[in-house]
């Protein structure tokens, strides 16, 4: 039997509770439409999830940690989580980055503080930055989204000129060591090669949030992102049902639209008798990205780094100079393991202290592998840790490791330890799964795509489900956005 030959029990459903498949439901629901989330786990928040991994009362954020594009997302602003006991906290530095011979650079979130300590590129910062963040708002509304014509054409413009570049290029605009490495390790975020297209604008947009709205952490874990988002979808009539794994799409109730917070494989296999064997050959050909290899520790005491000042960092980047950084992130891509792995360190409870019962602490990192890797990057992200943090390896009093094959078990989008939905380099950063010009809806009525393999990709923000709600509210109840402009 097909959805549509009997009567709808919800008007919309949505298969997936991460960041996106929230948004997408709180959005349906904003506009008066019964809809109903299904979750596979027993805990909602996909990538959001926080669990006591290792040792009763310490939480440890299983994936996404730090969420500068959470902060920065135009539709994430716009919701009233603080109703719903949801708290940011943010630590004194956005970010600091390491070197051996020298003190620390770091992400201030002050841009002319930040410029003022790259002393020689102090100019060339200032000149990157400025219109970046006097713009910002209009910018995110643009390139948080789908290929579509701008609202601010020339602000845009004058942004891909800079960000389209591979962050290779970009760098030579920089003087000094501490501004390169400090740019390649936002650039790094891509998961891809720094000679790859569009690398700089990762690093700019990461530049742009920190002098924006910043880089918090949730309080009490990145999960109460999720329940928060998750009591405001309840409180406008939504439904959530977790433990439910989705096979096959006759197993929902009656519909008239389906939207999936999930890879192109698995919507290939779930809904395959309603989509064009070609349209399911195009989504098995998407290319999944780069995986991930992750660590969580329990801390006798914080991590012992030389400079103090990483200390008072959210999120410190490990990898050294800039061409350190870019061969990592070269071997991973050539399907090799890097000895000396760029690792991203987040370091919550030295600014939240729900995070552990006692004086210890938490700390969470990981590097860059190739996908499918089942490698063991313990002694590798250690020695990088160790390199700036003498005496690391004594303050461990626990850890838990997670290869890419663990990570995907833990939730099925991260395939083969993919982290972002998909491979975003610049052939499939706007097509992604598959059609350029509308990337959320599938060739089958009613079904539709709102998972980070859409635009604007990774990270969590909300703004692919977002996108891909209006679309459906459009195309199968006739309701249009009256506060935001999105055209195809």
């Amino acid at each position: 039997m097909r959805l549509s030959d009997v009567t709808s029990l919800y008007d919309a459903i949505v298969v997936g509770s991460g960041p996106n498949g929230l948004a997408a439901g709180i959005r349906l629901a904003q506009e008066g439409l019964s809809v109903k989330i299904f979750e596979s786990e027993e805990t909602i928040g996909g990538g959001l999830r926080t669990k006591e991994i290792i040792r009763p009362g310490f939480l440890h954020d299983v994936c996404s940690a730090i969420h500068p594009m959470a902060v920065a997302s135009p539709f994430m602003k716009s919701l009233p989580l603080q109703n719903y006991g949801f708290n940011w906290i943010h630590p004194h530095h956005p970010a600091a980055h390491p070197l051996d011979d020298e003190p620390a650079a770091i992400l201030y979130n002050d841009v002319h503080e930040t410029a003022f300590h790259l002393e020689d590129d102090e100019k060339t910062y200032l000149a990157i930055t400025r219109q970046l963040i006097e713009n910002w708002e209009k910018l995110t509304d643009d390139f948080l989204g789908p290929l579509r014509f701008p609202k601010n054409p020339l602000k845009l413009a004058s942004f891909g000129l800079k960000g389209l570049q591979p962050a290779s290029h970009f760098q030579k605009k920089f003087q000094t060591r501490r501004a390169k490495a400090l740019f390649a390790g936002m650039a790094a975020h891509s998961i891809l090669p720094l000679n790859s297209f569009a690398t700089s604008a990762v690093a700019l947009v990461f530049f742009g949030s920190a002098h924006t709205g910043g880089w918090p952490l949730a309080k009490s874990g990145s999960q109460s992102l999720a329940n928060a988002m998750a009591a405001h979808f309840r409180s406008l009539g939504g439904e959530i049902e977790t433990g439910f794994e989705v096979e096959s799409i006759s197993q929902l109730p009656p519909s008239q639209a389906v939207l999936f917070d999930l890879t192109p494989l698995q919507v290939a296999r779930i809904a395959s008798e309603r989509l064009p064997h070609k349209y399911k050959r195009k989504l098995r050909d998407y290319k999944i990205g780069n995986g991930v290899f992750k660590i969580d520790y329990i801390l006798k005491e914080p991590v012992p780094w030389k400079d103090h000042e990483c200390r008072r960092a959210g999120t410190v980047h490990v990898g050294g100079t800039y061409e350190e950084i870019a061969d990592s992130e070269a071997t991973m891509d050539r399907n090799e393991h890097s000895e000396k792995p760029f690792v991203l360190v987040a370091q919550q409870s030295l600014f939240d202290e729900t995070r552990t019962p006692d004086e210890k602490h938490t700390l969470w990192a990981y590097c860059h592998v190739p996908n499918g890797s089942v490698v063991d990057m313990t002694h590798a992200i250690e020695n990088q840790i160790e390199r700036f943090a003498p005496g690391f390896r004594d303050v461990i009093d626990e850890s838990r490791t997670m290869n890419t094959l663990e990570l995907q078990h833990y939730n099925a989008n991260y395939i083969g330890g993919d982290i972002t939905g998909g491979r975003q380099d610049i052939t499939q950063l706007f097509s992604r799964p598959v059609s350029l010009y509308n990337p959320y809806a599938t060739p089958a009525k009613g079904i539709y795509f709102c998972s980070s393999s859409t635009p604007p990709g990774g990270g969590v923000h909300g703004m692919c489900g977002f996108h891909a709600a209006n679309l459906a509210l459009r195309k199968e109840f006739g309701i249009k956005q009256k506060d935001w402009k999105f055209d195809f």
